[in-house]
């Protein structure tokens, strides 16, 4: 159970490249990089040199650019892209290969042997052409694939001594975390190899499968900043750090976590799309106190209603008070923060006020600001 010394492999600039919104320059990719090095990720993912000739261009970049965080591309298991992919001097090849029937089937066509003897002539190609290279293979689409037939994989990889890591993928967002638990277990048991989970979010269950690849051993996660990629994208880096937290502020201490609004931003900014309301820490309502009972309670003990604290990552909470739910513990906390004195009962007289016109229809704040400043005379 690696919870406390798992590495994050931030895949926006490979497999957020792949976000409907997203395209990314050479400026951005930069950006983006340098911002996710400063928070702190052990790892960046970026997109095979094979993908375009700008993709090669950019990769080149970011190998030169003097980042602390290593640098992987993803490429499929042939020569070809393995001898360019060393070519730009990259720390790291992301080796992948369908496995699933679906994928034999309808993308590359090949049988368990053959896949077999494709992966350990690229694996030899790419040890004997960088010694030094860290090598990761992956099945991909590992939870619509036999479990008879990723086991012969993944063995016949482990034993030719050569790999550093494997890959499991959840390709299209289909496992449930007991199936990733048992699945990362089994390789973690038998081969003794770290271990990388991948998992798509399209039933909604990435970061529970991330936590439950970690639970059974997983040493690496795959994330995107908001979650971006493929489809509904993959395990976002803010709810993966969330929950990390919740568990142990400690398991993420070794990031810098007052980046994290400015990097969900500056994806947002770029992709031209919203930061979702109830994301992950960095969403507009992830701090938004409202209803009387709980402003009371976390105004006396912030931990009461909040399993985050804001102030880890640079942000503030605020207690809603201009709605009928409003009790009168938040606006007399407002009328603090405003400098005003003011007796219980008349703080009590203006929350009902405040519930009465509420009840028509909701108070700005400064509306409510309005009602203190009267009362009090100021």
């Amino acid at each position: 159970m690696p919870l406390d010394r798992f590495s994050i492999i931030d895949s926006t600039l490979r497999e957020g490249e792949q976000f409907s919104t997203a395209t990314f320059s050479t400026s951005q990719k930069l950006e983006i990089a340098g911002l996710l090095d400063e928070f702190g990720v052990e790892m960046l993912e970026l997109t095979s040199p094979c993908a375009s000739p700008q993709s090669e261009a950019d990769l080149r970049t970011i190998v030169n650019a003097g980042l602390k965080a290593r640098i992987l591309t993803h490429i499929r298991c042939n020569k070809e892209d393995a001898r360019r992919a060393i070519d730009t001097g990259v720390h790291g090849l992301d080796i992948v290969m369908g496995t699933s029937p679906q994928l034999m089937q309808h993308s590359h066509g090949k049988t368990i042997p053959e896949i077999i003897d494709l992966a350990t002539d690229v694996i030899r190609f790419v040890r004997e052409q960088a010694p030094e290279m860290v090598i990761r293979f992956s099945t991909e689409d590992t939870f619509r694939s036999r479990e008879a037939d990723l086991l012969r994989v993944y063995l016949a990889v482990a034993d030719l001594g050569m790999v550093n890591r494997l890959g499991v993928a959840d390709t299209v967002g289909v496992a449930l975390p007991a199936q990733v638990y048992n699945m990362v277990h089994q390789l973690v048991r038998l081969t003794g190899l770290d271990v990388e989970f991948h998992g798509h979010n399209d039933s909604g269950c990435a970061i529970a499968n991330a936590c439950a690849a970690l639970e059974a051993g997983a040493t690496h996660i795959d994330t995107t900043i908001l979650g971006i990629g493929e489809r509904n994208g993959i395990t976002p880096l803010g709810g993966l750090i969330a929950r990390l937290y919740t568990l142990d502020r400690s398991y993420v201490a070794k990031y810098n976590l007052r980046l994290l609004p400015e990097l969900d931003r500056l994806i947002a900014t770029i992709c031209q799309i919203e930061i979702p309301f109830n994301n992950y820490i960095t969403g507009a309502s992830a701090f938004i106190h409202k209803a009387g009972i709980h402003a009371k309670a976390v105004l006396a003990d912030p931990t009461t209603y909040e399993i985050i604290s804001p102030d880890d990552f640079g942000l503030e909470r605020e207690i809603s008070i201009g709605h009928r739910l409003t009790g009168w513990n938040g606006i007399r906390q407002r009328a603090r923060a405003l400098g005003l004195t003011l007796d219980d009962n008349t703080l009590r007289a203006i929350t009902q006020t405040v519930k009465q016109r509420a009840d028509r229809q909701a108070l700005s704040l400064s509306e409510v600001d309005a009602l203190l400043r009267e009362a009090a005379g100021s």
